[in-house]
């Protein structure tokens, strides 16, 4: 499911965003920055403060993952069934290492939100259909200028 092109951007994109959804339909959305793809058909998510997301899978496991290159203006979104992962289980233990060390001394991964993936679906920005003639590397170029960066070497 998660093809070369898919897992690259997993592990280039900064932050997803994971959209839950409560037991009344109320949406929520919450930036994660510690995520990895361990498998072909599973994204892994620190909850570190996360507590409606949290209560969210538990009250309806469906929900789905962006994450977005805002420079390429390109991304993926991933659909799928998520349950956590409790830091007091033999499965934590077993799964728990990759996220850890992503998070590094500073952030306590609390629960792992495991997203058993359905679907995945790109992001694409309109700029690619509406001007086509456009190049990524302008498309880059252009957005560097936006956001006032500039490229390291």
């Amino acid at each position: 499911m998660f093809t070369g092109e898919v897992k690259t951007a997993i592990d280039r994109a900064v932050l997803c965003w994971l959209a839950t959804v409560d037991n009344q339909g109320q949406p929520n959305v919450s930036p994660k920055e510690i995520f990895c793809a361990p498998s072909e058909t599973e994204l892994m998510i620190a909850e570190i403060a996360s507590p409606v997301s949290h209560r969210n899978i538990g009250q309806n496991s469906k929900v789905c993952v962006s994450f977005v290159d805002v420079f390429r203006q390109k991304g993926y979104k991933v659909y799928g069934d998520a349950r956590l992962i409790a830091a007091d289980t033999p499965e934590y233990d077993d799964r728990a290492a990759p996220l850890i060390a992503m998070a590094g001394p500073n952030f306590k991964v609390r629960s792992i939100i495991l997203v058993d993936a359905i679907r995945v679906s790109p992001i694409v920005a309109p700029s690619y259909t509406k001007f086509p003639d456009t190049s990524e590397a302008q498309k880059i170029k252009e957005a560097f200028k936006t956001y006032g960066v500039r490229a390291v070497d």
